[in-house]
């Protein structure tokens, strides 16, 4: 009751606080974040306002369309070469705002800076197997591969691999100028024939999740992007009509990723005994979205190079018979206090009710948890991200002794070998050894699947589900028929 008082409140606070009308002209996106910024991904990584923005103003070789699929940008045309391990891409004539034309030596320098040692790019530790990018002409370029990746597309297409010279993209927006606290993006007239006159612009913004909802319920906003479980009860509290909430069918981790190596927690038996005692499916319900899936394996079921990701044993045993072994696991320790842990969590009424079943299930089991800051010192740390393709090394990856506190050397040397293996079978056989090893020896606890909302009006007809979580500018309202 208390938090839903709170909620009122809140929406409350922020209808009285907007301004501004969305029944024409151009299209109001409030994306839930800070205000959007033209900034670097290879130094910090993007929220919903930046990422958005970058999309919107500056073309990847290839983008997503409205439903996730790959569609022409930078690129006009790509030959993939009968082994999977070269990608040659042709630009269409291009230029970049204020003059010059568009090169392959250009493109391919930002692509390398991306991957490069000093780069902090999220998608960095997946473009590992990318062996070189050259520019074969002024309007070809070649990506070499250490071995085949048939989802390759799928990240170029991400706005962190946008390219930007010196502040500048190529579109298909240009920023026109600020009104207020918005942006104002505009697609060129007059001057580019695949431009469209009556296309409209777009007037960006970065909002916390209470007012951006709360302009979207008085009218006027049009596209509210970047809703996650955080803000899943400001939604409810709102009653929002059901037909503007759209939910992304996203995949990726959502969990607890482990971060210390020394403790209780380092022993595998306990670690093991607090993803046993989550009780998913209560989890699942408190979110209240559609199809909700629960997750043990820590790898998303689906995925191509890993089709079936493993289990741990417990995995088919009723959720009371986990406990009571948990329990057990818990007092095996002879421990003359209960444990604590510290679990930092990200911000949002919805990772608070998350934490609160946490804290029950592992009180259950005689542990005590404690929620911190999300940059402050902890044991757990919940992670919530979206997977940028449908890739087995994404998931596996985060779990190397390079990147995770709990790992084994065994299964890095098989993620090597997945990463420079000539054939498919091979590759799968490799994740499989890694992902097994991992398994057993719970670095993460996973729960589900990644929640993302968007709120939707009537007046853009372009919208789509997305499997990645992305939603284009120049995609939001569909041609006339």
């Amino acid at each position: 009751m208390a938090i839903r008082s709170f909620l009122c409140a809140a929406l409350a606070a922020a209808l009285l606080a907007g301004c501004g009308g969305a029944d024409g002209g151009p299209v109001d996106v409030t994306a839930i974040g800070g205000p959007p910024r033209l900034a670097n991904p290879n130094l910090q990584p993007l929220d919903p306002p930046s990422a958005f923005l970058i999309e919107a103003v500056a073309q990847g070789l290839v983008r997503f369309d409205a439903a996730g699929e790959i569609e022409p940008a930078l690129a006009q045309s790509w030959i993939v070469s009968d082994d999977g391990l070269r990608y040659t891409f042709r630009l269409r004539r291009t230029e970049w705002p204020g003059g010059g034309r568009v090169t392959a030596q250009q493109v391919a320098a930002r692509l390398k800076a991306s991957f490069s040692r000093a780069s902090r790019n999220r998608l960095k530790p997946v473009l590992g197997a990318i062996g070189d990018v050259v520019a074969m002409t002024d309007e070809v370029l070649e990506i070499s591969l250490l071995g085949p990746r048939p989802n390759l597309l799928q990240l170029l297409a991400h706005p962190e691999l946008a390219i930007i010279l010196d502040g500048r993209g190529t579109g298909p927006y240009r920023i026109a100028d600020s009104e207020g606290p918005a942006l104002r993006l505009e697609l060129p007239r007059g001057d580019d024939e695949e431009a469209e006159d009556d296309a409209p612009d777009i007037l960006l913004r970065g909002q916390g999740t209470a007012r951006a909802v709360a302009r979207f319920v008085e009218g006027r906003t049009d596209l509210v992007l970047g809703g996650d479980a955080g803000g899943l009860p400001i939604l409810r509290a709102a009653d929002v009509a059901a037909a503007a909430v759209r939910y992304d069918q996203a995949s990726g981790q959502f969990g607890l990723a482990f971060a210390a190596r020394e403790g209780p927690l380092a022993d595998p038996a306990v670690r093991r005994a607090l993803s046993m005692a989550v009780d998913r499916q209560a989890i699942a319900a408190a979110l209240q979205v559609p199809r909700p899936s629960v997750r043990t394996s820590l790898v998303s079921p689906g995925v191509h190079d890993l089709p079936n990701p493993a289990q741990p044993d417990w995995a088919g045993a009723p959720q009371e018979a986990r406990r009571q072994a948990a329990a057990q696991a818990i007092a095996a320790l002879g421990l003359e206090a209960r444990p604590g842990i510290r679990v930092a969590m990200p911000e949002g009424p919805g990772y608070r009710i998350i934490f609160a079943h946490l804290r029950r299930d592992w009180r259950l089991i005689g542990v005590d948890a404690v929620a911190v800051r999300w940059n402050a010192p902890a044991e757990l740390r919940f992670v919530d991200a979206v997977a940028p393709a449908n890739l087995a090394s994404w998931y596996l990856r985060h779990f190397t002794c390079e990147a995770s506190a709990v790992c084994d050397a065994e299964a890095d040397r098989a993620l090597l070998a997945a990463r420079t293996a000539a054939r498919t079978g091979e590759r799968i056989a490799q994740f499989q050894i890694a992902d097994r090893i991992l398994s057993e020896l719970t670095p993460f606890i996973p729960i589900t699947a990644p929640v993302r909302w968007s709120l939707v009006s009537q007046r853009l007809t372009g919208f789509r589900p997305s499997p990645f979580a992305r939603h284009p500018a120049a995609n939001l309202i569909a041609e006339r028929p």
